[in-house]
């Protein structure tokens, strides 16, 4: 099954993924004054809102197939699945955010992440295609 939903040619779009979760919740972090203790990073912190979400990427990119062969092939195909990848990962994050986690949920939290992270997804995955080909 795993072999379905994972292929090398849709593996160089995991950075650009990565890239684009990571980056909106460490601007938030910034934001808000929490990625820094007196010693500099707080990794301890900075890991408990990161690790919802890495896990509910590694969820959702497996069960929609967001690095099948499909999307390794063109943004037509890339864009959707990465999209439908972010929501199936946001809202596990979300969930686990909100049970294992700590961090709380306000809703413009879950806005902000939810469609500024797809955002920065679908417009990784397209430059990707415009670059790569």
């Amino acid at each position: 099954m795993l072999n379905d939903r994972v292929d090398t040619a849709g593996l160089p779009l995991a950075v650009g993924d990565l890239l684009a979760i990571l980056g909106v919740l460490t601007i938030g972090m910034v934001q808000h004054g929490s990625l820094f203790d007196q010693g500099g990073i707080d990794f301890a912190h900075a890991g408990g809102v990161y690790a919802p979400f890495v896990i509910g990427w590694l969820i959702g990119a497996v069960v929609i197939g967001a690095y099948s062969a499909g999307a390794g092939e063109s943004a037509k195909a890339a864009i959707p699945l990465g999209l439908r990848a972010w929501v199936v990962a946001a809202f596990v994050g979300f969930a686990l955010r909100a049970t294992v986690f700590t961090g709380g949920l306000a809703p413009i939290f879950v806005a902000i992440t939810l469609l500024l992270t797809g955002a920065l997804i679908a417009g990784f995955r397209w430059l990707f295609f415009k670059i790569v080909g």
